[in-house]
């Protein structure tokens, strides 16, 4: 019942390699670290978790000091920016938590863990900075290869403009909110009778609740969502939406698009910037399919450049060796980066060793 456990040589091993790869994409990013004791003075942690304070590990008290164990990473972070007044950091922190909650070991709830932090604190143009934070998750979710992944984003003022137009009073705002916080868990009837039978919301402000909180989407839903005329009477959740537009954006041009699951490994797509080349892409695929490289080509005989070009998009193809009349006078091939859409004339002989560097391939 303790909600803890030891870790043997193997599980540590991979727990390692795990923090590497997080670490290495901190620091690629730019973060510095810090550590924080893992007790804190009770004080600085009441009234910082709403409902969840009840999990909060007290200590026993010590000539007069009520101490208590880190709950998250979070609160620390901010005592000590406030301590050292710190008003522009990037850090990240990576250390052990402490909740006295039910232990549910076979669904990986233990009362310590490890949790892992990274921060962007300061005032910025808007969206800049989540941007690389969503960045940043995506690397990492990539990197330890965990097969499909599927990141959610929210903006606090979206949700709060949404329960201002169904009518829920202001004082009501935080404990709804963490009623439909469990819509990942449980259906909307189960959240909808809670939100009316225990905490007292009228049900008619809960079924318009319903009907936003079940919609999900991308960059298609803040268009939508911007289109609806009732949740942009409110001024705050009209300014998460125009926030969060831009956040796609940015998102965009980072390479973090909404269908980014590879389920190919192709690193180069042979194309054409011209007409019947099809003969000459045929013979260059072939010279790097020879070479260990995962090409391919598209089965049209005179594609558009475009779509091909489309097509590495949507596939998650990052380069494209492109081929016209006068690539072939020179012996040369133009090489595009898909995402940042640089292009580079490289020899023709010398072209699967760059594609190989470029990948990442030995």
């Amino acid at each position: 019942k303790s909600g803890t456990r030891d870790y043997n040589p193997k599980q540590m091993a991979i727990r390692e390699k795990a923090f590497s790869a997080i670490i290495n994409c901190f620091k690629r990013h730019g973060a510095e670290t810090i550590d924080t004791p893992v007790f804190e003075l009770k004080e600085t942690l009441t009234g910082k978790y709403g409902e969840d304070s009840k999990l909060i590990y007290d200590l026993k008290d010590q000539g007069g000091e009520l101490l208590s164990l880190r709950y998250d990473l979070t609160v620390p972070f901010a005592r000590y920016l406030s301590m050292n007044k710190i008003t522009n950091i990037k850090r990240y922190h990576i250390a052990k938590v402490y909740r006295r909650d039910n232990p549910a070991m076979t669904r990986g709830r233990y009362r310590e863990f490890y949790q892992c932090d990274f921060d962007i604190a300061g005032q910025y143009d808007p969206m800049i900075p989540d941007a690389e934070c969503l960045k940043i998750v995506h690397e990492i979710l990539s990197d330890l290869k965990l097969g499909d992944f599927c990141i959610k984003v929210n903006d606090r003022r979206i949700l709060d403009g949404m329960f201002e137009v169904c009518g829920v009073p202001d004082d009501k705002f935080r404990t709804i909110c963490s009623s439909v916080d469990k819509l990942d868990k449980l259906p909307w009837e189960d959240v909808k009778n809670e939100m009316v039978g225990e905490k007292g919301l009228a049900p008619e402000s809960a079924d318009k609740i319903g009907t936003y909180v079940q919609l999900n989407g991308g960059a298609e839903l803040i268009e939508k969502l911007l289109n609806d005329i009732s949740l942009c009477q409110s001024k705050v959740a009209l300014e998460g939406l125009n926030d969060l537009k831009l956040l796609f954006q940015y998102l965009t041009l980072f390479g973090v698009g909404e269908q980014k699951i590879r389920t190919t490994e192709t690193q180069v797509l042979v194309a054409a910037a011209q007409k019947k080349l099809l003969e000459e892409r045929m013979k260059l695929v072939a010279e790097l399919w020879n070479s260990g490289i995962k090409a391919e080509i598209t089965y049209k005989k005179n594609p558009k450049l475009l779509n091909q070009l489309q097509y590495c998009e949507e596939t998650g193809i990052p380069l494209v060796a492109i081929l016209g009349e006068q690539e072939l006078k020179d012996g040369v091939v133009k090489l595009r980066d898909v995402v940042t859409r640089e292009e580079v004339d490289i020899l023709r002989v010398n072209l699967a060793e760059q594609i190989k560097k470029r990948t990442g391939q030995p």
